[in-house]
C-alpha cells in the first residue's frame, strides 16, 4: 500500500516563486531515480519509470515534501553501502509522493584518524558537518531528510543541523523540518585466522621461555578480543614491546600487522561492533525518538520493505509541530540520556548531548544533563563483552532473529526497574513510546535465552558517565561504567601523584618507556615522607610493615602491589589549544604495561576512547589554555581520586607531610607557578600551529557547554521541559 504525502502546508515555495529552482533540479532528481533503478536491478520494486521533467517540475511547483537523502562518504566503512540504502528510500520517496534528494557529507573515521594528527580534527568535524548539513537544507530548501546514519562524529553533527534548522524554520512561521535516521548495519568483529592464531601463541610460549611473562600475558588477553581497530591498536603495543626486548624481528612484526590488518573488516562495512562512539550514538539517537524501529539494529543493509516502514510514517508527520526534529529531540532528552547511561555509552556523547540540544535552540548544559541522570538511579542493564560474545553485532543479530527490539526492550526494562521514562514523547515512527511498547512481542529482555545482551536484572545499581568537580576545575568527565566494582574500589577514595605531561606527544613518548616506573624512582619524583604518607591512607596494613622501608623498596613495593597511585596528567589537548584529540595511544601504553595499568589513572582536558585499567577522566575544564587549574599541575603534587563522591581534589602537600588530608588549591600556589604557566601556554601556542587555522576552535563553547559556535549557544533560550510539543496544535501560517 502507497503512503501518500500531504503537500507541505507552508506558504514558503521557492520553487513555485522563483523558476530557477525548477530549471536546475528536476535532471538531479530523475537522475537519482534513474541510477536507483539500475542500482537495484532486478530487486527493484516498482512499475515503470514515471518521473519526468514535467512531473518532477509539478510536484516542486505544487510544494509536494522535498526530501534530502543524507548520507556519508564512503572513505568511512559504515557508509560503503550507502548507494544501496539510498536507491531504495529515493525510490520510495519518488512512489509516495515526494520529491527525492541526495547529498553526502564527509565522515571523519576516528579509527583511521587515531593516533595522527587526524584526531585534532575529529571534534571539530561535527561542527563543520552540522554547518554543511544546515547550508544545503537552506540553499535548496529541503522540508525533510532520511538519514544514513554512521559513526563517530557524524551522527549527532547531523541531528544537531536538522534540530537547527527546524528551529529557524518555526522561528520564521515556515513548517516544521521532519526527519527519520536509519543507523548503518553492524559490522561483525573479525576473527585472527586460525594460523596466526597459532603463531601468535607460539610467540607468547617464546615470551615466556626468555623470561617476559608479562607480554605474553598481554600478548593472550588481546588475542581474546573480537578484531577490530582497535585491538589493532592494542596488537601493536604488545608488538613493539616485544620487539624492543628480542622476543621478535621487525619483519615479524610487519607481518602480524598485515595479518591482523586485512581479516578485520568485512566487505560489506558498517558500524563497528564495539560500543564506542558509533553504536553509542545508534542507542543515543534511538532514544530521542528519531530512529525507526524497523531499522535500528540489523546484521545488513536495510531491505526495501525496512526502508518502506521508516518512509511510509512520514505521511502521519509532515506538517506536525509535535514531528519537528528539535521537538522530537527536547521530548526525549530524558529518555536518551536514560538509555545513554544504562547501555554504557561513550563519555563523547556528553558533549554531543548538549549540542545537540543546544543547536535545537534549547538552553542545555552538562550540568543539565548530570542532574537528569542522578535525578533516579539509572542501573546498568547492558552486559556488553568483546571477550565474551556480548558485542553490538551480538544484539543486533538477537533482533533481527526477533528475540530482541533493541532500545525498545532496554526503554521497557528501564520502565520495569522503576526508571521514571518519558512515555508520551514522540517519535519517527509516528507514534509515542507508549504506543510502541503497546506491542509487547519480543519486548522483554528474558526473550534472549542465550548471552543476552540486555537485561532485566541490573549487574549493578548504577551506570553511565558521571560529572566530576574539584578544587582546581570546574568539570570533567568519567565512565563509571567501564569500571567493575572491584576495579572501582582499586581506584576510589586514593591519593594519586601527579605525573604531567604538557600534551599527547610528551606523555606518549614516556608511556612507551619500559622503564618509565624505574625512571621515577631512580629520580625520587615523589618525595619519601609523601610516598609514606599516600602509602598509610591507600593501605594503612601494608603501611605498618613498610614503614621503615628504604626509598626504592618501598617504591617498587607499592607499585607492584597497586598501593601505589598515580595521575597522569596530560594537559595542552582541549578545543582551543588542540582541537580535544582523543587519548587512546596514551591509553593503551599505559594497558600493555602490566604495572602501569594498575596503577595509572588518565587526567586530560583532551577526550578519550576506551579506558585504562584505572579511572580515565577527560573534558576537564577550564582547559590548560584558558587558564585551567590542570596547567598548573606539576609532577609530583598529590590529588585526592573520590569516584563515588564524583570529585577529585588537590592536596596540600605541607599538611599531608603531618598526615592530614586538606584539601586545598590555593591562589598562592597559582600565583608562584605563573610563570610556568606562561611558558606551557607558549609551547601550546607553537604546537597549536600544527592544527590547520581554518579548523582551530576559536568561538566556541567550552566541554561543558558542547564545544558549540558562541552564536548557538547565544540563540538556545527556550525551556527543554516547558516549551515541548506532545500532542498536535491548531496552528495557522
Amino acid at each position: 500500500m502507497t503512503h501518500l504525502y500531504p503537500l507541505i502546508d507552508n506558504s514558503v515555495n521557492p520553487y513555485r516563486d522563483n523558476v530557477q529552482g525548477k530549471a536546475n533540479e528536476p535532471i538531479t532528481v530523475a537522475a537519482l531515480l534513474d541510477r536507483s533503478k539500475q542500482t537495484l536491478g532486478t530487486t527493484y520494486e516498482g512499475g515503470k519509470p514515471d518521473w519526468t521533467l514535467e512531473e518532477i517540475y509539478d510536484r516542486l511547483e505544487n510544494n509536494a515534501p522535498r526530501i534530502a537523502v543524507i548520507g556519508g562518504s564512503s572513505d568511512h566503512p559504515a557508509h560503503v553501502m550507502d548507494h544501496q540504502t539510498t536507491a531504495r528510500a529515493a525510490l520510495r520517496i519518488w512512489q509516495n509522493g515526494g520529491v527525492p534528494f541526495y547529498f553526502s557529507t564527509p565522515v571523519m573515521c576516528d579509527g583511521t584518524a587515531q593516533s595522527n594528527q587526524g584526531m585534532s580534527y575529529s571534534l571539530q568535524s561535527r561542527n563543520a558537518v552540522a554547518q554543511m548539513v544546515v547550508n544545503q537544507l537552506e540553499a535548496h530548501s529541503y522540508h525533510g531528510a532520511f538519514v544514513i546514519q554512521g559513526c563517530d562524529k557524524q551522527p549527532l553533527g547531523v541531528v544537531s543541523a536538522l534540530a537547527h534548522v527546524d528551529r529557524i524554520r518555526r522561528t520564521r512561521g515556515e513548517a516544521p523540518f521532519f526527519a527519520t535516521f536509519a543507523p548503518a548495519h553492524v559490522l561483525e568483529g573479525g576473527s585472527i585466522p586460525d594460523d596466526v592464531l597459532g603463531e601468535l601463541e607460539n610467540l607468547a610460549i617464546k615470551a615466556e621461555a626468555d623470561g617476559f611473562t608479562d607480554v605474553a600475558v598481554d600478548l593472550r588477553d588481546t588475542m581474546a578480543y573480537i578484531l577490530q581497530c582497535s585491538s589493532n591498536t592494542a596488537f601493536q603495543g604488545v608488538f613493539e614491546r616485544a620487539y624492543e626486548r628480542g622476543i621478535l624481528t621487525k619483519e615479524q612484526h610487519k607481518y602480524f600487522e598485515k595479518r591482523l590488518a586485512v581479516s578485520t573488516c568485512d566487505g560489506q562495512g558498517g558500524v563497528c561492533a564495539f560500543n564506542g562512539t558509533g553504536n553509542s550514538s545508534r542507542h543515543l539517537v534511538a532514544g530521542m525518538g528519531l530512529v525507526h524501529p524497523a531499522v535500528e539494529l540489523l546484521t545488513d543493509p536495510p531491505s526495501q520493505r525496512q526502508i518502506n516502514a521508516v518512509l511510509d510514517s512520514f505521511a502521519t508527520m509532515i506538517n506536525e509541530e509535535k514531528y519537528g526534529v528539535s521537538n522530537i529531540v527536547a521530548a526525549n532528552i530524558k529518555n536518551a540520556i536514560r538509555i545513554h547511561s544504562a547501555s554504557g555509552g561513550s563519555t563523547n556523547l556528553m558533549m554531543h548531548i548538549v549540542a545537540g540540544m543546544l543547536y535545537a535552540g534549547y538552553k542545555f548544559s552538562l550540568w543539565d544533563l548530570d542532574r537528569i541522570h542522578h535525578e533516579h538511579p539509572i542501573p546498568d542493564l547492558f552486559d556488553y563483552s568483546l571477550t565474551e560474545g556480548r558485542d553490538i553485532y551480538s544484539l543486533a543479530m538477537q533482533c533481527c532473529s526477533g528475540n530482541s527490539r533493541g532500545m525498545e526492550s532496554l526503554f521497557y526494562e528501564l520502565l520495569e526497574n522503576g526508571v521514571p521514562m518519558d512515555q508520551d514523547a514522540p517519535t519517527v515512527a509516528a507514534k509515542t513510546w507508549k504506543e510502541r511498547l503497546a506491542i509487547t512481542r519480543s519486548l522483554q529482555a528474558l526473550n534472549v535465552k542465550e548471552n543476552p545482551v540486555i537485561l532485566s536484572t541490573p549487574r549493578r545499581g548504577f551506570s553511565g558517565v558521571d560529572v566530576l568537580k574539584g578544587n582546581f576545575f570546574e568539570s570533567a568527565v568519567v565512565k563509571i561504567s567501564g569500571m567493575p566494582t572491584p576495579q572501582l574500589d582499586q581506584f576510589d577514595d586514593k591519593l594519586a601523584f601527579v605525573l604531567y605531561f604538557e600534551n599527547e606527544d610528551d606523555a606518549n613518548r614516556s608511556l612507551l618507556d619500559s622503564n618509565l616506573l624505574t625512571n621515577i624512582k631512580k629520580n625520587k619524583l615523589f618525595q619519601y615522607n609523601l610516598l609514606l604518607e599516600t602509602l598509610k591512607y591507600n593501605n594503612e596494613v601494608e603501611w605498618k610493615s613498610l614503614k621503615e622501608a628504604p626509598y626504592e623498596v618501598l617504591f617498587d613495593e607499592m607499585a607492584e602491589k597497586g598501593i601505589l597511585k598515580i595521575s597522569v596528567i596530560i594537559a595542552g589537548q582541549g578545543p582551543v589549544a588542540f582541537g580535544m584529540p582523543e587519548m587512546f595511544t596514551p591509553m593503551q601504553h599505559i594497558n600493555a604495561n602490566r604495572v602501569m595499568k594498575k596503577v595509572a589513572t588518565i587526567i586530560s582536558d583532551g577526550r578519550y576512547s576506551g579506558v585504562t585499567y584505572g579511572a580515565a577522566i577527560g573534558h576537564m575544564t577550564p582547559e590548560a589554555y584558558e587558564g585551567g587549574g590542570i596547567g598548573f599541575l606539576e609532577t609530583g603534587d598529590i590529588v585526592h581520586l573520590q569516584l563515588r563522591r564524583r570529585r577529585i581534589d588537590f592536596v596540600e602537600k605541607t599538611q599531608l607531610i603531618t598526615g592530614n588530608v586538606v584539601h586545598s588549591f590555593p591562589d598562592s600556589l597559582r600565583e608562584e607557578r605563573r610563570v610556568l604557566v606562561e611558558e606551557r601556554k607558549q609551547h601550546m601556542k607553537t604546537r597549536q600551529k600544527m592544527v590547520a587555522a581554518s579548523n582551530r576552535m576559536y568561538g566556541h563553547t567550552d566541554a561543558a557547554n558542547g564545544v558549540v559556535p558562541l552564536a548557538v549557544v547565544e540563540d538556545a533560550v527556550l525551556d527543554y521541559e516547558k516549551d515541548v510539543l506532545l500532542h498536535e496544535v491548531q496552528h495557522n501560517r
